[in-house]
């Protein structure tokens, strides 16, 4: 029973950089081996409909046309996964924002805004730059995937 759009996959994946380094995964040894377990968090394979925009289009594109058990290492470049950084995403923030609320901004902290979560990406004299890219655009990502269960689209509106 192969994969198509609209079917519900469960699958357990492990996500690296071109390097090696594990930046993600659903598999709990893994996380711990990487330096990356979160306790908080559950491990475990994880669900999503295909071919609806619930995962990044390199990887959803690649999960068509498998099936329950297969294995496969997905090679997703930034276009198909979270962009190219983008210089718009980038702005300059007057530095007495941060002081008015009593936080000493440091390069690499991330800020919750108004608009959503920031990377602090430089400090000038009077302002703070904040990066809103997403961590991983402008990345090449390796996916190893394995699938554990499909539900058809059919049985999946039930």
């Amino acid at each position: 029973m192969k994969i198509e759009k609209g079917d519900f996959v469960v699958f357990n994946y492990i996500g690296k950089f071109e390097n090696g380094e594990v930046f993600d995964t659903s598999y709990e040894d893994i996380a711990k081996e990487a330096g990356i377990y979160l306790e908080d968090r559950t491990y475990g394979p994880i669900g999503a409909n295909v071919g609806v925009g619930e995962l990044i289009p390199g990887l959803d594109e690649a999960l068509v046309g498998m099936e329950i058990g297969e294995k496969k290492t997905i090679t997703v470049p930034p276009e198909l996964g979270y962009g190219l950084p983008r210089d718009d995403l980038i702005v300059d923030v007057p530095l007495k924002d941060f002081e008015s609320i009593g936080l000493t901004p440091e390069i690499g902290m991330y800020v919750m805004t108004d608009s959503g979560i920031a990377k602090i990406k430089e400090i000038k004299e009077d302002l703070v730059s904040l990066d809103f890219n997403h961590p991983l655009a402008g990345k090449t990502l390796i996916f190893e995937v394995e699938i554990v269960d499909v539900q058809k689209g059919e049985e999946a509106e039930e």
